[in-house]
């Protein structure tokens, strides 16, 4: 896709919110205003997903408060929201084992502090991720189907940090 109809849709709404919107909401809460470290976050996502994989990033880091009660990013204190990290394609789901599945082959659970064994060839990536944003990083799988369905059809916000054209 080019940069131009990346940019069209990205400036179009979202779940309440422009791609604008949710990325300045993202580098001000997640990276504490720093879009260099926002930059590098990417990079360091890039250099491990397959080629074709779309990277999104949903939840509070994007809203600015929690989907279950409300609750403001960060609210039980600094460092304490997680990011929703999803690799969106078909390739990015081999990193996950069998039973590292919601859906099996269509869309993961989460490799989180709860469940690191599920994709060991991102556990790698997630600490370094969480190294760079002191706080937590889970990062999950889907289908483009699951994508749509959340983001699309449901209105669940995401940021795209990655298109899928990278």
């Amino acid at each position: 896709m080019g940069d131009d109809r990346v940019q069209e849709r990205d400036a179009i709404e979202q779940g309440g919110l422009t791609a604008d919107e949710k990325r300045a909401n993202v580098i001000r809460l997640a990276f504490g205003g720093d879009t260099h470290r926002f930059e590098r976050f990417c990079e360091e996502v890039r250099r491990v997903v397959p080629p074709g994989t779309e990277v999104i990033l949903r939840g509070s880091a994007v809203t600015g408060e929690r989907w279950k009660d409300g609750a403001a990013f960060d609210a039980d204190g600094p460092g304490t929201s997680d990011l929703d990290l999803t690799l969106v394609g078909e390739d990015v789901l081999a990193f996950f084992k069998v039973t590292g599945f919601f859906v099996p082959g269509v869309h993961s659970r989460p490799v989180s502090d709860d469940d690191p064994d599920i994709a060991p060839g991102l556990v790698p990536l997630r600490e370094k991720l969480m190294a760079l944003v002191h706080r937590p990083v889970n990062i999950q799988a889907s289908r483009d189907v699951v994508k749509q369905l959340r983001g699309d059809l449901l209105g669940q916000p995401y940021l795209t940090l990655i298109p899928k054209s990278d």
